[in-house]
């Protein structure tokens, strides 16, 4: 009796083996979940650097661009500077007021009256000679001042059917033309002649430079320098004057370019005589 009792007993103690079999499932199950959770955390891990590693390139990109940005305006802001700069001393110059326009309108308007005067005048007076000359031979000897007088008069009227400037004064076409004016005695001409481009060439006290030519349409590209002052004009035909002045004389000084060729122009600087007399003779 008391051994069937110690082996009901025992049996009761033993453990049945389904339960042995879930406890190691279960145990595989979590060191699996530990395994695929190691696994996922160290690939997020690699995420996370891969991450941060491009967000810090593109920031280090940005901040490059940002600052190649910034120093692009300011290189821009500089040169708008610079112009600016560059076109207010341009405009100082080439200011003409009105004062200056009437004062040579009024002088145009005096010499062609000084002109018919002189034609009047030498008419008059011939007249007058050959009324009180009797003799034939005084009559000739009139009549040849009266031809060289007028051949002076013609010339003074071929002088004046020149075209003229916005502002009276003559343009010159040539450099006979030049000489002609040279003769009126009112202003100092500088000619001159450049045969390439882009290499500043001494006129009188300025720099002239031909920056460019344009034959068939005769015009031309031309830089001025005056007083440390840089003046830019571009296609340009012939024989229209650029004016420009030089201290602070307010009378306007005039380039004139008679005839373009290829990278080649020829033509004059006219120069008011007071202003211009240690000009004309540095030339």
């Amino acid at each position: 009796m008391t051994d069937e009792m110690d082996q009901a007993t025992g049996g009761n103690r033993s453990v049945p083996g389904w339960v042995i079999a879930a406890v190691a499932v279960l145990g595989v199950v979590a060191l699996v979940a530990l395994v695929m959770a190691h696994n996922a955390s160290t690939q997020a891990q690699e995420a996370q650097q891969t991450f941060d590693s491009k967000v810090k390139t593109i920031q280090t990109d940005f901040t490059g661009q940002i600052a190649q940005l910034q120093q692009h305006q300011a290189q821009v802001d500089t040169a708008n500077a610079g112009l600016q700069s560059d076109l207010t001393v341009v405009t100082k110059r080439l200011r003409l007021t009105q004062s200056d326009l009437k004062k040579a309108r009024d002088e145009a308007e005096a010499i062609r009256t000084e002109d018919q005067q002189k034609i009047a005048e030498v008419d008059a007076a011939a007249k007058t000679e050959l009324a009180t000359k009797a003799s034939t031979d005084e009559v000739k000897n009139v009549d040849g001042k009266v031809d060289v007088v007028r051949t002076d008069l013609t010339g003074t009227q071929n002088d004046l059917k020149m075209a003229r400037s916005e502002l009276g004064t003559l343009i010159a076409r040539n450099h006979e033309d030049v000489e002609q004016l040279r003769r009126l005695g009112e202003r100092d001409y500088i000619e001159f002649t450049i045969d390439a481009k882009n290499k500043p060439q001494k006129v009188g006290t300025f720099v002239v430079e031909l920056r460019g030519t344009n034959p068939a349409k005769k015009r031309y590209n031309v830089s001025l320098v005056v007083d440390d002052a840089k003046i830019e004009k571009k296609n340009l035909p012939i024989n229209e004057p650029i004016f420009f002045h030089q201290g602070s004389d307010r009378r306007p000084l005039e380039l004139v370019v008679n005839s373009v060729a290829k990278d080649k122009v020829t033509g004059y600087i006219s120069v008011p005589k007071a202003a211009g007399a240690q000009s004309a003779s540095s030339d």
